[in-house]
């Protein structure tokens, strides 16, 4: 087994860990962002208004099952995603650097941003299909229904349902803005840790490997993704949720829910999004410094003995 592959696997498991724990809100966050799609302020009903809200409402008329909607597509998506992330990011880093600087132990911020960007963009496209379906069984409600609903029994009867009605434009419906949408959030995620990580140690004494500078690196990381990846996120929501019949593109969905819902409108559920990725965040980058630790020890002892 190669670091890569060791760095993959701990990725993945990380992100298993966080999402478990974290997805309630991102069901809240999806159907915040589809109400009112397409639709002025004043013809907007809002059945969602805020994140604690959400939940109890999602809960008291669907039961956990529906706060928990998606959750297998979850897992996959997210192993994929963050193993891409978290496994390629330092060998694209070192790559860059010893081509640039010639020293693997420099840290550019030009080149953590191209490398964080360019595992998370790799990511999200293998990965995209399990998101499409995953928001697509969050999206449905039988008793308060946003968006374009979408009838799935589980994941699998959806790919067989996307694959019959739509065939693989359906499968990759959406994939070019959840690639913009990760490669913001991949650019800030990892180079906001390690930097955040560096400056703790530097300017405060903090031990790197103590839980509580990873906690505290993680959170600050958080903040920064969440800002900066909303906007894209709720165009993907709503390029995945739809099929085909309301946008022909990312830039054609963006202009029109700015231009029928008002430029606020692609922040849409920002802080359901903020209670679900700051814990994802702190809980994925936290577990992924454990995990890693247990792949290195692994390879070290079953590939390199």
């Amino acid at each position: 087994m190669s670091t890569k592959v060791g760095g993959f696997l701990a990725g993945g498991i990380a992100a298993c860990g966080a999402v478990t724990m974290t997805h309630p809100f991102e069901t809240v966050k999806t159907r915040l962002q589809l109400q009112g799609e397409l639709a002025a302020k004043s013809e907007t009903k809002h059945l969602y208004t805020g994140v604690f809200q959400g939940v109890r409402v999602i809960v008291a008329n669907e039961g956990l099952r529906g706060l928990f909607a998606g959750l297998g597509a979850a897992y996959c998506y997210q192993t994929l995603i963050n193993g891409c992330r978290l496994g390629f990011y330092e060998p694209i880093r070192v790559l860059i650097t010893n081509a640039t600087h010639g020293n693997s132990t420099v840290q550019h911020p030009l080149v953590n941003l191209s490398a964080g960007a360019s595992s998370g963009v790799l990511g999200a496209a293998i990965g995209s299909p399990f998101f499409l379906v995953k928001t697509r069984l969050q999206s449905y409600s039988p008793f308060l229904p946003v968006g374009t609903q979408h009838k799935y029994k589980n994941s699998i009867h959806g790919f067989r349902s996307i694959w019959d009605q739509e065939g693989l434009k359906g499968v990759y419906r959406g994939v070019g803005a959840a690639m913009v949408r990760t490669g913001f959030g991949s650019s800030v995620q990892l180079p906001t840790y390690y930097f955040a990580k560096s400056r703790l140690e530097k300017d405060t004494g903090m031990d790197p490997n103590s839980p509580t500078t990873h906690l505290a690196s993680s959170a600050i990381s958080g903040f920064a993704v969440c800002c900066v990846m909303h906007p894209p996120d709720t165009v993907m929501s709503r390029m995945y949720n739809q099929t085909g019949n309301l946008y022909s593109g990312i830039w054609d969905c963006l202009s029109k829910t700015i231009r029928t819902e008002g430029l606020l409108a692609v922040y849409k559920g920002y802080f359901a999004h903020l209670a679900r990725i700051l814990p994802h965040t702190i809980l994925m980058l936290t577990f992924a410094e454990q995990t890693n630790k247990i792949a290195q020890r692994m390879e070290q002892r079953f590939f390199l003995d």
